[in-house]
């Protein structure tokens, strides 16, 4: 009869980001000089407010179109029709907690039931200390159809600016809070 064993504890992220899931061209989703490509950048804090400085957010996102190439897209993958968009990015963070991601502003989706997610990234967040990525999204903020997304209609008035970036001289500037005053929004995924 064998011998039964516990279960084996969970651990956490990194601290090996650095070492095992950067890619050198990562934070591009989009080549520079790819036309209206833009720099989303940000910070990512702890609760104390501290940035973290050995995290890696990774994004996910529609081509301008809206569509995916991808088998998951209920309307059939299809290729981007830019030049280089892989729709997918993945950025470290620097000593400064501060991270960049060269992109497109993706085109609205329709859901199933019929409703317009409004433009939006979405973003996981690695770091250590985290047992699971924490999942969440970027809008835009001169987007109409912010007002009628049901994602964003689902949180709570008072947080929903967590999740919208603000402008920036190059594009937009997004910060993560984990924890504390103003965090950021997670979804469960």
């Amino acid at each position: 009869m064998s011998e039964r064993r516990g279960v084996t504890p969970a651990q956490t992220v990194g601290p090996y980001l650095h070492i095992g899931l950067v890619w050198p061209d990562g934070r591009y989703v989009v080549p520079e000089g790819t036309p209206d490509g833009f720099w989303i950048r940000g910070q990512i804090f702890d609760g104390t407010g501290a940035p973290v400085v050995d995290a890696l957010v990774e994004s996910w996102q529609a081509d301008p179109d809206g569509r995916f190439d991808h088998p998951d897209d209920p309307r059939g993958a299809r290729p981007a029709t830019v030049p280089g968009f892989r729709g997918f990015g993945r950025a470290e963070t620097d000593a400064h907690g501060r991270y960049a991601l060269h992109t497109l502003r993706p085109g609205p989706l329709p859901t199933p039931e019929g409703e317009t997610e409004a433009p939006h990234l979405n973003l996981s967040v690695f770091g250590r200390g985290l047992l699971h990525r924490l999942v969440t999204r970027i809008y835009f903020p001169d987007e109409p159809a912010n007002a009628t997304d049901p994602v964003l209609r689902s949180v709570d008035p008072s947080r929903r600016d967590t999740l919208v970036a603000r402008p920036s001289a190059d594009g937009y500037q997004f910060d993560i809070r984990l924890q504390g005053e103003h965090e950021t929004v997670f979804f469960a995924v």
